[in-house]
């Protein structure tokens, strides 16, 4: 149950963020959208031993960590049940990847090693640039950058619905589970033989409240595609921006700290 509480107050908090006056949030969302892809595009470009170079990429997070006033902690807090999954992948490498990279003292630092390392940054990297662009964004302006570049309607749609419906889920499924820790209070936790009526009744009301939601949609004109009311326009300064940082990020790509590294 408190799980669930935190889960929806955490959706709660970042649509907060979305909301908020900061100059990152008042970029246009297509801008934003582009350096975010062509980022986390340039991270992943990188050779799987090229750890020393990838260093440098921290920068675009830092700054629109500060631009964005967000909390470093809080991000990561956030991010807690992903990332783990995001190193786990890497951890293989070692295993499969022996050939000698370089040596610290008696020890032999292999190419699985370091590739597991890279793996890990990468996933780190692009997870955040993801992240900031989200909290700075929300959802709607989000799929408004979407339709700007013509992403096709239903796709959009479906994105948006989906990340509504979450909450949907959630809330009934926190009705549910309050419900039955009341009848329950000595029990520390769902029982597994009734794990399967417990989905099957937060299945049926989840498919209910989503019946009723959009019932209301269509009583208020929906016709399969959501119509934006704040259509921003793209400034010179979002423009000067989006330079910008290409400029900044292609840079950093570039650098090369160790010579053959």
């Amino acid at each position: 149950m408190g799980k669930l509480t935190n889960a929806l107050y955490e959706i709660h908090d970042l649509d907060e963020m979305a909301e908020r006056n900061t100059r990152i949030n008042q970029v246009h969302p297509l801008i934003k959208l582009l350096i975010t892809v062509f980022y986390i595009t340039c991270v992943v470009s990188y050779h799987k031993y090229n750890l020393l170079g990838l260093f440098p990429m921290i920068l675009y997070p830092l700054i629109v960590f500060n631009l964005a006033e967000i909390s470093v902690k809080s991000c990561f807090k956030k991010l807690r049940v992903v990332l783990p999954l995001i190193c786990f992948v890497g951890l293989f490498n070692p295993f499969f990847d022996h050939m000698p990279i370089f040596k610290i003292g008696s020890w032999i630092i292999t190419g699985g090693v370091i590739s597991m390392v890279t793996l890990m940054l990468k996933g780190t990297y692009a997870l955040l640039a993801s992240y900031l662009f989200i909290a700075t964004t929300g959802i709607e302006r989000i799929c408004y950058a979407l339709k700007l570049l013509h992403i096709p309607g239903i796709l959009v749609t479906q994105i948006l619905l989906t990340y509504r419906y979450i909450t949907v889920l959630l809330k009934e499924a926190n009705a549910v589970f309050q419900a039955y820790s009341l009848r329950a209070p000595r029990e520390k936790g769902v029982k597994y033989k009734i794990w399967g009526s417990l989905i099957g009744q937060l299945l049926f009301r989840s498919i209910d409240r989503a019946g009723n939601l959009y019932d209301s949609m269509l009583l208020r004109g929906f016709k399969g595609e959501f119509y934006y009311a704040h259509k921003q326009r793209i400034t010179s300064i979002d423009y000067i921006y989006l330079v910008l940082w290409f400029g900044i990020i292609s840079a950093l790509r570039l650098i090369k700290l160790v010579e053959g590294f």
